[in-house]
């Protein structure tokens, strides 16, 4: 993963009354902690600070913070927004030491979607999940994960078994190979599905009369 970087300087003053001068100055406090070592409060600029929010994955992404000249290896752990201004208003940082092991939700991505013989036919791609949580060393964070839908059919699931986790990484999910995303068949194709039957099809046939019919039992059952 790469790794941007942020400018910060280091702040004596803590408090309410310190941190709303910053803000004030167009800057937003925050802290680095973790790894055994102290924590250093900073500053960073508002414009390099909501640039980084915004580019999307904030919280799983691998940050080198620049310190008055000393650089620290971070990845984001909160941040506070302001519920009117949507302004961040504080952000806390976490160290990477050597062996740090990470939770962190990882966003799963589909290729080739027109490559799959279902999703061709008008099969959907139903998402059971977005994201994928695992835990992962500080050193091997990956982007998002893949899933090629190539030769994927209606009725297919894709599991967790389809990605591949980069080393020592893990998902937090041990107990079953569990669904990410399945291939849909929606009512059109369900319906050609029934023409296999005969009985099915007559049944069709004589009605609407039979799809009135359990409606009315329906109805009677209500009474």
């Amino acid at each position: 993963m790469a790794q941007a970087e942020l400018n910060a300087i280091a702040r004596d003053r803590v408090g309410k009354g310190a941190a709303r001068e910053l803000r004030r100055n167009n800057q937003i406090p925050a802290v680095i902690y973790g790894d055994k070592k102290p924590p250093i409060s900073i500053a960073i600029a508002y414009k390099d600070a909501m640039k980084s929010i915004h580019a999307g994955g904030f919280l799983s992404s691998l940050l080198t913070i620049n310190v008055n000249g000393e650089k620290h290896k971070v990845i984001p752990r909160d941040y506070q927004l302001d519920p009117v201004k949507d302004k961040a208003l504080h952000i806390d940082f976490l160290r990477i030491g050597k062996n740090t092991i990470l939770t962190l939700e990882i966003p799963v991505h589909f290729l080739n979607d027109e490559e799959s013989p279902g999703l061709k036919r008008g099969a959907v791609l139903n998402i059971v999940r977005h994201t994928v949580e695992i835990n992962c060393p500080a050193t091997a964070i990956p982007d998002a994960f893949e899933i090629d839908l190539t030769g994927t059919d209606v009725g297919d699931s894709l599991n967790i078994s389809m990605i591949k986790m980069p080393e020592g990484a893990s998902p937090t999910i041990t107990d079953r190979d569990f669904t990410i995303a399945t291939i849909a068949a929606p009512s059109a194709l369900r319906s050609e599905g029934s023409d296999d039957d005969e009985d099915e099809v007559v049944e069709g046939e004589e009605g609407e009369e039979g799809e009135t019919s359990e409606a009315g039992e329906g109805e009677e059952s209500k009474d």
